[in-house]
């Protein structure tokens, strides 16, 4: 009963979906997956992890193999992309470089033969939202990326869509345009209230923009939360290690009591951590975050407080990367505020560094390579 009322109040459902293009490798494995009505859901996944796919499952362009996708409770397995009336913006911007700006908005338009009147006052709707209302008149050749990237969201809005797929749409962009047209589509998704499935594999884009994350490795959905939760509680060492930068250091869980574990590392220092998907007795990676790592005075508050060799040191303005050796692990990194920073230290020194058990996290050790 629970997953039918999810269900009809999702705007999109997949239920059991699966992909294979060879009859034997799943590209997508079993994947139920429900998006909220006006949210902005990111699928984030390294290349081969099957996010691309359920995009273009959803958008049309491929069918499942398996299972069933729900939109708006109907399902459109078989339903032709241009009878879905979802808004699509890719990587490659896709405009017409033999149309103008205005003729690239009025096409979606005039499929769908909607009346001249309302033709013309949808396209300068369009450009408004994007604020390009002046280039109307230009050729695509005649645009910078970022404005041909806008005028691309523009034309996935201009038939006024409920739901708009993007499929690395920012990928081609510098990186300080790429960062203002995040916060640009963010703006106007939250405007309009529209739903956004967006498709990117850059882990800082889909922590800046995202209601919530889906993460995505061999085909199956890992952990799907707010960017906050993925990133302070991952479900497992795959989250941990994807998402952001991450400190592991081996070892075995000896007990468990409560919320937290006692852990002894492979070099029999003892430390005690937040539990996450282990067993006791089992094989753990603790998982740290580096700005989660204290220093010196601070350290010595810690229910956790080793001592580490300093390796290298990285000025970088606002703040300090520190490489140490520290237990088993040497490639332990420390990102500290350059107010904190000693200024005596040097590569070669002993100092003391403190794991705070709320922040070291008890995960799955990672696979084999």
């Amino acid at each position: 009963m629970e997953t039918l009322d999810r269900m009809q109040t999702s705007h999109v459902s997949f239920r059991n979906v699966q992909k294979t293009y060879d009859g034997e490798t799943l590209i997508v494995r079993d994947l139920n997956l429900d998006i909220r009505r006006g949210e902005f859901l990111t699928l984030l996944g390294p290349s081969g992890s099957g996010k691309t796919t359920c995009l273009m499952m959803l958008a049309g362009f491929e069918t499942p193999t398996g299972g069933e996708i729900r939109l708006d409770n109907q399902i459109i397995n078989r339903v032709p992309p241009y009878k879905r009336n979802i808004g699509m913006v890719f990587q490659n911007y896709a405009l017409f470089p033999h149309m103008t700006v205005a003729e690239n908005l009025r096409f979606p338009l005039q499929v769908r033969k909607l009346p001249a009147a309302d033709v013309d006052a949808r396209v300068r709707r369009a450009l408004g939202m994007v604020q390009l209302e002046n280039f109307a008149a230009r050729y695509p050749q005649q645009l910078s990326g970022g404005q041909q990237q806008r005028i691309a969201l523009a034309r996935a809005l201009v038939f006024d869509p409920q739901l708009v797929l993007m499929d690395e749409p920012l990928g081609a962009l510098d990186k300080n345009l790429r960062e203002r047209m995040q916060l640009e589509i963010k703006h106007i998704q939250r405007t309009l209230g529209i739903t956004v499935v967006f498709v990117t594999h850059d882990q800082s884009e889909a922590l800046t923009m995202s209601d919530r994350i889906a993460v995505f490795n061999h085909g199956v959905i890992q952990q799907i939360d707010s960017p906050e939760t993925l990133y302070e509680y991952p479900a497992n060492s795959f989250v941990a290690n994807f998402i952001g930068e991450n400190n592991a250091l081996n070892g075995t869980v000896l007990a468990i009591e409560g919320d937290e574990c006692d852990v002894r590392l492979d070099c029999g220092t003892m430390l005690r951590a937040r539990a996450g998907n282990v067993g006791a007795g089992g094989r753990t990676l603790l998982s740290v975050r580096p700005e989660r790592v204290v220093l010196n005075g601070q350290a010595a508050e810690c229910a956790n407080c080793l001592d580490a060799t300093v390796r290298e040191l990285i000025y970088l303005g606002d703040q300090i990367r520190v490489r140490v050796d520290l237990a088993d692990s040497h490639e332990f990194t420390i990102k500290a505020p350059i107010s904190q920073l000693d200024r005596s230290l040097q590569c070669g020194d002993v100092i003391r560094v403190g794991l705070d058990p709320v922040h070291t996290r008890a995960l799955d050790p990672l696979p084999a390579a």
